[in-house]
């Protein structure tokens, strides 16, 4: 199948909370929710901040840098759409400033290329990564160029 004719995959469903976070994604801004009292940041993204109790937050930019975690690659993919670009990784970031907060998504050659850009095998945990946006307002991730 072609680029054009692969079914469509999932599209983020914001929430009030979590509304920002996308906004600024599809600007090509990493951004995490923070306590504005205590300077906690928290993701994901919620009314009250679980370290102070505080309501006030505010949206801190990241550096969109970070390392694998953890990864998984599907067998099979769980949902008809994602079949044909198998096989493709889910991997969950480690922030470079913020090693507490973990964010999913995929690791790709560069914005635009397709989940299954990257082997399997070159994936790995520790690797050194950094968002990348392709207009889809979804956060990818590339390896860092050292």
């Amino acid at each position: 199948m072609s680029p054009e004719t692969l079914p469509a995959l999932l599209s983020p469903v914001p929430d009030e909370d979590g509304a920002p976070f996308w906004e600024y994604a599809a600007r090509g801004e990493l951004r995490v929710q923070a306590c504005s009292d205590c300077g906690e940041p928290r993701f994901p993204p919620r009314p009250c901040c679980p370290h102070c109790r505080s309501f006030a937050s505010r949206w801190r930019r990241m550096s969109g840098k970070g390392r694998i975690w953890s990864y998984v690659v599907p067998h099979p993919p769980l949902l008809p759409a994602y079949a044909a670009r198998a096989p493709y990784n889910v991997i969950l970031v480690e922030l470079a400033e913020e090693p507490r907060i973990r964010l999913v998504g995929n690791l790709v050659t560069g914005p635009g290329a397709p989940l299954d850009s990257v082997p399997p095998e070159r994936v790995r945990i520790g690797a050194r990564v950094e968002a990348v946006f392709d207009g889809d307002g979804l956060p990818r991730w590339v390896l860092e160029r050292s």
